[in-house]
């Protein structure tokens, strides 16, 4: 129970932060009343009911599906270096977004989330092309996912840059998106991202037994009863599932899915029955974490999110692979 305890702590913690801290800080007692709804400053009140609180939801559900997602990709490729854009699933989301930043969609409920569905659905499709261009007879070999992943993706990429150069009117409001962040307001986009997220996250949660026999290799696993590709399509298909969801309505971000699934493994061991749903708590709190970051640091500017994690999470990776290079264990 202990790590589960000092992980939700944190996301207590974290969840404070969110609400508190922004261009406006709220202060305790207003916070407290505006909860409660006994008495709050009418200000304070709409600040965070309005603003606060759903961006915190949204960037709760963002940070547990990345981090989730990575648990699962680490697990199935059994390399800790995977994340969840490795088969080209924010490659594919970034063309579809980017491609409905270039139409003049009417304003309306259509047009704002037009470029969310545009890039779910591009998304989605990504990761169906790199599974048809990966299977071999009827079976998926990992390196084959891998390679399709980075061709598919390099693909994407040359076409988003190819519409970012064509385009001019939009070019900021895309690398906005493409650098991370949260940009649809209100509690419909956290409306909207729930039932994609309670599907993939619970399919991952339930994978856990799967994954560690997957860590013994395919063979020996089917010789343990596991159907590998069974398993196997849920894990892939779920974890796309989540992270398209992801990025289509908060951009690229970078790095969670990679950090905090190593980070659990290396605190809690390597058993995926406590990996997976450890990491999607504590995805959702260091993703609260690095916002309240990126709302502070050039206050009353607010820094991309993706930058705010890739500052972080470079290094973090370059140590890995130093470790590794030592021959020090995961």
């Amino acid at each position: 129970m202990r790590p589960y305890l000092l992980t939700l702590l944190t996301l207590a913690v974290a969840l404070l932060l969110s609400i508190a801290i922004g261009s406006v800080f709220i202060p305790p007692a207003e916070l407290w009343a505006a909860l409660t709804g006994s008495g709050a400053n009418g200000t304070f009140n709409t600040i965070l009911w309005d603003i606060r609180l759903p961006r915190t939801a949204l960037i709760v559900l963002v940070g547990a599906a990345l981090s989730g997602s990575g648990a699962a990709y680490q697990g199935l490729f059994r390399n800790p270096l995977a994340d969840p854009y490795l088969i080209g699933v924010a490659s594919g989301a970034g063309l579809g977004a980017v491609l409905a930043m270039s139409i003049q969609w009417p304003y309306g409920v259509l047009g704002l989330m037009a470029v969310p569905l545009a890039a779910f659905a591009a998304g989605l499709l990504t990761v169906l092309l790199v599974y048809s261009f990966a299977r071999v007879g009827g079976s998926v070999p990992t390196t084959s996912l891998i390679l399709a992943g980075v061709a598919i993706s390099s693909f994407a990429t040359s076409l988003t840059s190819f519409l970012m150069l064509r385009s001019s009117g939009e070019l900021r409001r895309a690398l906005g998106w493409l650098l991370g962040g949260v940009t649809l307001g209100g509690w419909d986009a956290v409306l909207a991202l729930i039932p994609f997220l309670a599907i993939g996250l619970t399919a991952l949660v339930l994978s856990g037994h799967s994954l560690n026999l997957l860590q013994f290799g395919d063979e020996q696993a089917a010789q343990l009863g596991l159907d590998t590709r069974r398993a196997k399509l849920i894990i892939i298909v779920a974890a796309s599932l989540t992270t398209a969801a992801a990025v289509a309505f908060a951009g690229i971000i970078g790095f969670v899915g990679l950090i905090i699934p190593h980070i659990m493994r290396f605190w809690w061991g390597a058993d995926y029955r406590r990996i997976l749903p450890l990491s999607v708590i504590g995805g959702a709190a260091a993703l609260l974490l690095a916002d309240v970051l990126a709302r502070v640091v050039i206050a009353p500017q607010e820094l991309p999110l993706g930058i705010v994690t890739a500052l972080a999470g470079a290094p973090f990776f370059l140590w890995i692979l130093r470790r590794a290079k030592l021959g020090g264990a995961w």
